[in-house]
């Protein structure tokens, strides 16, 4: 791992530890000794600290300025506490490693908190046993009419039996109560109740030739669900569910930002997502960023909803909306429509479903002329564009299909625009050229953190050493962006992704990947920060703690650069600060944090388990 550069001439004030140590937080009653420059005087300060500010030259320093949302300056407690004032607030980091908020590239945030309240999360649950126990607790409390759900965000591999529920113990859990089980977009577990909610009986047919239930010896349904190839009727299952009402979506939504908050999140790139329309299903942000009230930056993509119909949804959102204009009353760059994505057209997408044979878009029927309109709708407009794409042969196509538009654009879109590839778990290294060459970017996710023993299964070790390649991605100079494509097909958890990126393992211990394949923890941080920032084209104010730059940061649990590798996945923040505000606390800073509504309705699995089920956070939270 790089050592990061100390800066020269540090030198520790006398005595502040001590005298800050008292309490976690303090307000000075004086000017600092020798006097200050008021102009200069800072809004926050935090001291007794190990910063990474993250720059070129990976200096380091001992605390942190704060003005006006922006970094005024790092360097020695001496010379930071020269900047505080009889109003500043002065913080006590108690030794602890502070790092510049972290920022996901590809986060489905915004759906994500509209359903965070109704979800029953088994993210970073242990063992199969624990789990099954929530579901059964749940069921008891959940009222009727409504569903337990538990919506993604596992793997059989993270739990001690190393396997998936069957339909007798989830039944078993449930009883009357409809319940759905999803794993990733791979298969679903509708329970005997959901299938009674849904009118599902043995006469019943799967409605497409791509699912299929599997039935006991009398040819009855026993409740579970398999999409092959792809998850349109996982969708459509969800989809079937009742919602929240719009109250309780902007209590969910407002408590799924601060577990965000809980684990350094600071900003997030929101990728759209499939049943979720555009600009209904996004009031509850919305609400959140206009009022003031949003603890994240946020800028979203938009994707269309209907296979077939991409032109007429982008043809009235380019109508009616303007890209890049923020809509955030308390932050800059805080709320912000940013261009189309993560799918330009259903027909170029493919699922990222291991347990079935790869989809290849060569097979759709033009699949290339419908995704060239669209994508010519952005060159057109100036909007930046994004397209999933999980395996190399499709990925190939679509850079194709990008170079082919960019010379009939005479270079517009490598000399003008932002555009990228999401996931690329098998792309090839003559397609990195070219998306190099057309000056596009990369934006990886840790679903094989969650996959990766099926892709093995299927491909083989050797063919999973590089899924996706991102070590040579960022050694190319592409630039990159990781993320967790959460809540669905992973968990939300950032560091999940940061383990994996460092240690090449998924969430089942299971090594995918050598030492060329893997990244130091600077450069991981780099990328989950800064990289981050270019595919909002944000990376001249966010991403590093240098003067000027948004005052976005963490305080850590543990020492992310130092801790052993296992320990990278229980760290989370005990101090979140968005434009120089706090915006979550816990352990020792437990009296900074914000206080929220009481979670609604009711019966929220939230209310009584929380999200992120992390066994080494932080105490007093």
């Amino acid at each position: 791992m790089k050592h990061f550069k100390q800066k020269k001439n540090i030198i520790l004030l006398a005595g502040a530890a001590s005298i800050l140590s008292a309490c976690a937080t303090q307000t000075s009653s004086q000017g600092a000794q020798g006097g200050y420059n008021t102009l200069q005087s800072a809004d926050m300060i935090v001291t007794n600290a190990k910063i990474a500010v993250m720059d070129k030259d990976r200096t380091t320093a001992e605390a942190i300025a704060i003005k006006d949302g922006k970094v005024l300056r790092t360097g020695s407690d001496e010379e930071i506490l020269r900047l505080r004032n009889a109003n500043t607030q002065v913080i006590d980091g108690n030794g602890r490693m502070l790092i510049p908020g972290l920022n996901d590239s590809h986060l489905h945030i915004t759906r994500g908190g509209r359903f965070y309240n109704s979800e029953l999360r088994w993210d970073g649950v242990t063992s199969l046993k624990e789990a099954l126990r929530m579901l059964k607790e749940q069921a008891e409390r959940t009222p009727e009419g409504q569903w337990v759900r538990v919506i993604g965000g596992w793997s059989p591999y993270q739990f001690e039996e190393k396997r998936m529920p069957t339909i007798e113990e989830i039944n078993e859990a449930t009883g009357d109560t409809p319940a759905f089980v999803l794993y990733l977009y791979s298969r679903g577990w509708l329970n005997k109740a959901g299938m009674k909610a849904l009118n599902i009986d043995r006469n019943t047919q799967p409605p497409n030739d791509q699912s299929r239930y599997e039935k006991d010896e009398n040819g009855d349904p026993t409740g579970v669900l398999l999409a092959e190839p792809n998850a349109m009727i996982l969708y459509q299952v969800i989809g079937k569910m009742p919602q929240l009402s719009k109250q309780e979506m902007l209590n969910s939504t407002k408590h799924f930002h601060h577990e965000l908050n809980r684990f350094g999140l600071t900003s997030a790139i929101d990728a759209g997502g499939g049943g979720h329309t555009f600009p209904d299903d996004y009031e509850a942000s919305k609400a959140l960023a206009t009022s003031g009230d949003s603890s994240l930056r946020i800028s979203y993509y938009l994707f269309p909803q209907k296979a077939g119909e991409e032109r007429q949804a982008f043809e009235t959102w380019m109508t009616n909306h303007t890209a890049s204009v923020n809509e955030d009353i308390a932050h800059e760059h805080g709320y912000e429509l940013k261009g189309g994505g993560e799918y330009m057209t259903w027909a170029a997408g493919d699922f990222e479903n291991f347990l079935a044979d790869k989809p290849l878009i060569k097979d759709n029927k033009g699949w290339r002329e419908s995704t060239k309109e669209v994508i010519q709708m952005h060159v057109d407009k100036g909007w930046p564009f994004r397209q999933h794409s999980t395996y190399g042969e499709n990925t190939a196509l679509i850079v194709d299909l990008v170079d082919e538009i960019d010379r009939e654009n005479n270079g517009k879109i490598k000399n003008e625009m932002r555009w990228a590839i999401d996931h690329g778990e098998t792309i090839t290294d003559e397609t990195l050229r070219e998306i190099k060459r057309l000056n596009g970017g990369v934006s990886v996710q840790d679903r094989m953190a969650y996959a990766g023993e099926y892709f093995v299964e299927r491909y083989g070790a050797d063919a999973a050493k590089t899924t996706p390649p991102f070590k040579k991605i960022f050694d190319m100079g592409i630039p990159l962006g990781s993320g967790t494509d959460g809540t669905r097909v992973a968990s939300y958890n950032p560091w999940i992704s940061l383990y994996w990126m460092t240690t090449g393992k998924t969430v089942g211990g299971t090594q995918l990947y050598d030492k060329d394949n893997i990244l130091d923890r600077d450069d991981a941080l780099e990328v989950y920060t800064s990289g981050g920032a270019w595919f909002s084209n944000e990376e001249d104010v966010k991403g590093t703690l240098e003067p000027g730059k948004y005052a976005d940061f963490v305080l850590l649990s543990d020492d992310y650069f130092t801790v052993p590798e296992e320990k990278i996945k229980t760290i989370e923040s005990v101090l979140t600060v968005v434009d120089g505000k706090v915006v979550y606390g816990a352990g020792e800073y437990n009296k900074l944090n914000p206080q929220l509504p009481e979670v609604i309705p009711s019966w929220s699995p939230v209310k009584y388990y929380g999200g992120y089920q992390n066994s080494g956070e932080p105490e007093a939270r």
